[in-house]
Order: C-alpha cells, then sequence, then structure tokens
C-alpha cells in the first residue's frame, strides 16, 4: 500500500530540569563580562543558536555526522521520506507515496510545485541524481558507507514525478535508508563535495564567515510551512558553561551538548539524544588483535562510575551499542561487569603468551564529542593502566579526529583506542551493523566473515524475523568478536531561552529542525 499522509509537526513547551542545574547557574551569574564575541546585534527576528563546534561542511551527502546534519537536515536540504522520531514512522517529504513494484524495484510519486533555492524545480531527474551521487560516486559520502553499504543501486526518473529505484537484492527498508540522502539540484558538483549547497529545505545558506558564525535564511519559496524566523544564526563556543551563559544572559535562545555543571538552570532540558558512546578497538593491531586483552579492556571500565561520576548520571551504562527501541536489540546483552582483578588476570595470561602487552595504545579522543569528553579518556586511561596496559590520550578536534573515524584510515597510528558516539535515529540495525562491524564498513576497522555473514542475513529477514537475525548478530559480536567497549547510552541537555519554545527528541542532536522551534508569547 502506498503512504500518502504527512501528519502536521507539532511543537511543544519542553519540560524543565531543575535540582543541582539551578544551583549551577547561580555560579555563572556573574560572568556575563566573559561571555566573550556573543553578538547582541542580530535581529529580532532571528533564532540563535550556540553550538559546541563548528560545522566541518555543509555536504549534503555526509549529513549523517552530527556536526553537519544538525544544521543541514531539515534546514537547507530535504530528502524524499522522513523518519518521525517519536514514533518510528515513516512519513512523506519531497516523496508523497511510493511501493515495491517487484521484488527489487520501488516507486516514488514525487511532490509537485517544490523549488530549490536557486529557483529550479524539484523532479524526479534531481531526486536520481542525488541517489546517485551520494551511493554511487566515487566521492566518499558518508551516508553512502553508514546506510548503503555495498548495495547496488539503480534510479531512473520514469517521468518528472516519479522515481524508480532498483536494487541488487530485495530490499525491504529501502524507503527508510532514502531517509538519509539529502536531494539537491542537478547542477550540484558530481565529482567532489561541497561546501555550501543548494536545497529545497525551510532555509537557505546566507552567510558563513568561517571560524565565526553561519547566517541561515528563510526560503520564501518553501513548499511547507514556512518557519516562524527568518533566520537563524550560529556561533559556536567549545566551553559548555560559556554555551550556557549565553542563553541564560539572553545572548542566544538554543545551546547544545551542555553537562549538568555547566549551569543552564531553569533553561536546561534533559532528553535521550540516541547516542551511544563506545569505544572501537583496532583489533587488527598487537596487542588489540588478541581477543583476551580486548576482553580486559571490557571488564577494566568501570561504566557505572563512568556515568556517575563523568556524565553526572546523564546516561546507562552499556553493553550493545543499538538501543532499545532499535529493531535489533537484544535484551539479553548486559554491559560488560566491572572487574578489575580479571582485567590484569587476562592481560599477564596475553602476556605469558608472548603477546606484547606493553606495547603503547593510543587512546584517540574528541573534543566536544560529549560533555567532559577529555575526562572520560583520563577515568579510560587510568584503568587502563591500572589493569597492565600502557595507554597515552591524543585529543583532536572534529576534522583530525575524522581521519581516524572513516575510510581509508592512518596507517601508522599504530594500536589506538577510537573516542566514538553512535546514534541510529534510523530505528532498524541495518543502520549500524554494517557501517560499525561489517569487515568493509565506513568507520569499521576490523570484521570478521561470521559476523559479515549474519549482519548480510539480517538485512535481508523482514519484519519479526528481522529483530531475531539482528539480535543474534550483536550476540555473536559481543561473545565471539568483541570489537570495542560499550560505554553507556547517554542523555543530552540543552538549553531553551525563556522566549522560544522547542521539545527535543531522539533525533536533535543530529537534526536541529529549526522549523520546530517557535517563539513564546
Amino acid at each position: 500500500m502506498p503512504i500518502t499522509s504527512r501528519p502536521p509537526t507539532s511543537v511543544r513547551r519542553p519540560v524543565r530540569a531543575a535540582g543541582a542545574l539551578a544551583a549551577a547557574a547561580t555560579l555563572l551569574a556573574g560572568t556575563a563580562c566573559s561571555v566573550a564575541n556573543s553578538d547582541n546585534a542580530a535581529s529580532a527576528d532571528a533564532l540563535r543558536i550556540v553550538l559546541p563546534e563548528e560545522p566541518p561542511t555543509l555536504e549534503p551527502c555526509d549529513a549523517s555526522l552530527t556536526a553537519t546534519g544538525r544544521v543541514t537536515r531539515s534546514n537547507i536540504t530535504e530528502a524524499l521520506t522522513e523518519r518521525v522520531p517519536d514514533t518510528g514512522e515513516l512519513e512523506p517529504a519531497l516523496a508523497t507515496e511510493w511501493e515495491q513494484t517487484s521484488d527489487t524495484t520501488w516507486t516514488f510519486s514525487l511532490r509537485e510545485g517544490v523549488t530549490f533555492h536557486d529557483g529550479t524545480p524539484f523532479d524526479a531527474e534531481a531526486a536520481a541524481f542525488s541517489v546517485d551521487r551520494a551511493v554511487n560516486s566515487d566521492i566518499g559520502c558518508n551516508v553512502d558507507g553508514y546506510v548503503f553499504g555495498d548495495s547496488e543501486i539503480t534510479v531512473e526518473a520514469a517521468d518528472a514525478t516519479t522515481l524508480e529505484v532498483t536494487t541488487g537484492e530485495p530490499d525491504p527498508i529501502l524507503p527508510l535508508r532514502l531517509s538519509f540522502v539529502e536531494v539537491v539540484p542537478t547542477t550540484t558538483d558530481a565529482e567532489g563535495k561541497v561546501r555550501e549547497p543548494v536545497g529545497t529545505g525551510p532555509y537557505r545558506i546566507g552567510a558563513w564567515e568561517q571560524g565565526s558564525s553561519l547566517t541561515l535564511e528563510r526560503y520564501d519559496g518553501y513548499w511547507g510551512e514556512a518557519p516562524e524566523f527568518a533566520s537563524a544564526r550560529y556561533v559556536w563556543r567549545s566551553e559548555g558553561s560559556i554555551r550556557a551563559a549565553m542563553v541564560a544572559q539572553g545572548e542566544a535562545d538554543i545551546a547544545v551538548g551542555l553537562a549538568p555543571e555547566d549551569g543552564a538552570g531553569d533553561n536546561a532540558v534533559e532528553y535521550p539524544n540516541n547516542e551511544t558512546s563506545y569505544m572501537r578497538i583496532d583489533a587488527t593491531q598487537e596487542p588489540l588483535d588478541d581477543i583476551r586483552v580486548r576482553e580486559a579492556i571490557n571488564h577494566a571500565i568501570d561504566k557505572e562510575g563512568l556515568v556517575a561520576s563523568v556524565f553526572a548520571g546523564l546516561g546507562q551504562p552499556a553493553g550493545q551499542i543499538v538501543p532499545e527501541g532499535v529493531t535489533g536489540h537484544n535484551p539479553d546483552i548486559e554491559p560488560w561487569p566491572y572487574d578489575p582483578e580479571r582485567a590484569a588476570e587476562l592481560i599477564e595470561e596475553a602476556r605469558a603468551d608472548g603477546v606484547p602487552v606493553d606495547t603503547t595504545i593510543t587512546i584517540i579522543g574528541r573534543n566536544g564529542i560529549y560533555p567532559r569528553a577529555s575526562e572520560a579518556m583520563e577515568v579510560v586511561q587510568s584503568s587502563l593502566i591500572e589493569a597492565g596496559l600502557t595507554v597515552e590520550i591524543q585529543m583532536l578536534d572534529v576534522n583530525a579526529w575524522l581521519e581516524y573515524l572513516l575510510r581509508p584510515f592512518p596507517t601508522d597510528a599504530g594500536p589506538t583506542l577510537l573516542q566514538a558516539q553512535h546514534g541510529n535515529q534510523a530505528g532498524d540495525a541495518a543502520f549500524t551493523m554494517e557501517q560499525i562491524y561489517g569487515s568493509e564498513g565506513a568507520q569499521s576497522i576490523y570484521g570478521t566473515d561470521e559476523l559479515d555473514g549474519l549482519i548480510a542475513d539480517a538485512e535481508q529477514a523482514r519484519e519479526g524475523e528481522r529483530q531475531e537475525a539482528f539480535a543474534a548478530a550483536l550476540a555473536h559480536q559481543n561473545d565471539e568478536v568483541v570489537r570495542d567497549a560499550v560505554l553507556a547510552h547517554m542523555t543530552g541537555i540543552m538549553s531553551v531561552a525563556d522566549g522560544v519554545s522547542y521539545t527535543p527528541n531522539s533525533a536533535t542532536n543530529d537534526e536541529l529542525r529549526l522549523s520546530e522551534i517557535q517563539r513564546n508569547g
């Protein structure tokens, strides 16, 4: 059956967090003069947002990366379909309906009367071009590895408003995959990435002053309901306390990526941010290629203590990267028990067998990946040293860190543990397993043939069988591969000014929709 309806977006008043957060805000009351370089000259009709970091790019085919997607997705560019975070249902966006017309072909009817920001019409040719560019080109789009893996995709514009997408093998969740392909006009560079894209979204790029600010302007030709604010201005401050203070002092309307001690006070809003923090273990390098060492790493880390202290209780110790509520989550997988004595025993067993456990292991961390990121890595480092390993930390900014996250990986890094975070806002383990654990996954540095087979079988499964198949693949990873050390399912904090209304959801960390933010009063 084709899908035809699109419900209106609802915006609710956020529920405020209190307690210790309010007390922390008091400590910042006297710091007004320290909020340097904030902008009070912005238009009264501008929404002001402060981010932890500048987007590395606004390239639409990299919008599955958090720093890019939170600005680009559903603001500048849009996809054919969209998933509703609260329900998991798939709804129309630039496509109005779709149906599976053969085992390997899906047919999409496209929305009429839509134009790109440059005035050119959106049609099936543009949709086909966008899918080809994201999935079949050589420009290295993150969405390719993240969403499609090694899938074979053929797209054809049957007519101006009809798109046919054919896959090499039956794909029961293709419409869901396409919710990650941002649509761009055919004039977009097909052989290289763009920094400032043209889209169909409610906002277009106004000015990007690198290192300072980014302004989006409302697109008057938008096909949908016009957003309330005429423009949105993004700035970035690495210190969470500064971001919180900017909201408290009326210099920003929204601040994201906060910690409890940052002092958001009554403006704080807590929400499950759909992110799971973990350490990716490079099992191709000694001594990490020995499973006993990887097991020792898991036993050595006190996840409950980490959540309670560094994360200030904003999270839940985790044993798997696929959280509850996502198809494939395995309820039988518990967090690895904290057992420092067992960790030390495993290291000594490996040492006795000639494994070079004294080789220096480098933790590759990312500044600002979540609040108190460097402190978290110091806790992990201390735990692993206590277990008998030699560990150093290298904290990087996002662009340098991405070189370690995505293929092709550096070849001279030696044994590494990568501080990483993964969010599955699509709601299906297919968007996690192949890219994170597959042998050729975009973010995978190690895999096995057996796990590859389990993942492939699960991706072809339908409905109830799909859940069971992915859960089995996760169990195999946890018991037989041990490719990572999962830390916690995270809880986010953002600060929302009294003058605006916004209710965050599980997709907010990756996709901050400006159209869902309204004025109060």
